[in-house]
């Protein structure tokens, strides 16, 4: 991924100067077939105040098969969603190939899928690549990614079918895209060659300066580190180490208190390997047998409703899964 800067400091959204922390990140696509990223400078580096133009609009960065153009501070807000989203989401654009045209709504008419195949993809790859580069800066993950479509699902966007227009002709959505992003910060952070140094079935503390689970996590409640040792009950997943805030985690299973040596449910939440103090190694290769209660935390007749949930649930340091009935 090419990576080009030049801000549109005549656009009145770079004028105005706000700021924000981003908290996620949001995926639009142009709907102009054929204009590349470095042709939306000249496009929108005006100012509709000075009745240059007659949008008020700009966005963090647009990306075409080839590079990527920035041309806001990835903490300004933006003027993209025409919603809640400009307040917490950096927003880019993908761009479309030319050789069809829009008719009603958002029909892309005469998009030849075969021949626009190696340009998709390329774009994809970019977009996906500066995802990473966005969720490594500002401590996200994939599940901090939505398109402007799931944004105006969620009543932070403005009613556009971006990026869902699209990405089914090429067989993908945002899941695989947020699952390709994932597969990404793993590559990344977790070498072939890494180790936790800690084994199923170690005695661990977790150390007294440390407040969160993982970077971005829950915090964790004194009483965790105070009272209990805990018993390590998993190590990887999928036969990969598990990395999370990039930090490569462990999960904690049975807790075991520290005068009695007595064991009792665990708290089963993944932390940094960082956070750890081992008090006691494991004498064999355990694997963990143990079996676990699983609780439901909500029925919901919309996927939407359960997705936001799941999020919850994960952002607090436990693993979920929606099923579906």
């Amino acid at each position: 991924m090419e990576l080009n800067t030049k801000y549109m400091t005549r656009n009145d959204c770079y004028k105005a100067g706000r700021k924000i922390n981003p908290k996620g990140i949001m995926v639009h696509s142009t709907a102009t077939p054929g204009v590349m990223a470095a042709d939306w400078f000249n496009r929108w580096n005006k100012s509709y105040q000075a009745r240059e133009t007659s949008r008020q609009v700009c966005v963090h960065a647009f990306l075409d098969d080839k590079e990527v153009w920035q041309y806001l501070p990835w903490n300004h807000r933006g003027w993209h969603a025409g919603g809640g989203a400009n307040n917490t989401h950096i927003g880019f654009e993908i761009c479309e190939p030319g050789g069809f045209s829009y008719g009603r709504g958002s029909t892309m008419v005469g998009y030849d899928i075969k021949k626009n195949e190696g340009y998709f993809r390329k774009a994809w790859q970019n977009a996906v690549d500066l995802c990473v580069v966005l969720c490594k800066e500002y401590g996200l993950n994939e599940r901090d990614i939505i398109c402007h479509s799931e944004g105006n699902k969620k009543g932070i966007a403005s009613n556009h079918a971006d990026v869902m227009h699209w990405f089914p002709k090429h067989g993908e959505d945002m899941d695989s895209f947020r699952a390709a992003v994932r597969k990404a910060l793993n590559e990344i952070n977790t070498p072939s060659n890494l180790s936790t140094g800690i084994k199923v079935g170690d005695v661990v503390a977790i150390k007294a300066s440390v407040d969160k689970y993982y970077p971005g996590g829950a915090n964790i409640p004194n009483w965790v580190k105070q009272d209990t040792y805990h018993k390590v009950t998993q190590v990887v997943s999928d036969g990969t180490p598990v990395v999370k805030g990039g930090k490569a985690c462990v999960l904690l299973g049975k807790k075991v208190d520290k005068k009695s040596g007595k064991e009792s449910a665990g708290i089963m939440s993944w932390i940094n390997i960082g956070a750890l103090t081992v008090i006691t190694q494991s004498t064999k290769n355990e694997k963990a047998t143990n079996k676990y209660y699983r609780v439901q935390v909500g029925a919901f007749s919309k996927k939407e409703n359960a997705e936001e949930m799941i999020e919850k649930v994960k952002k607090a340091g436990f693993e979920g899964y929606i099923k579906h009935d």
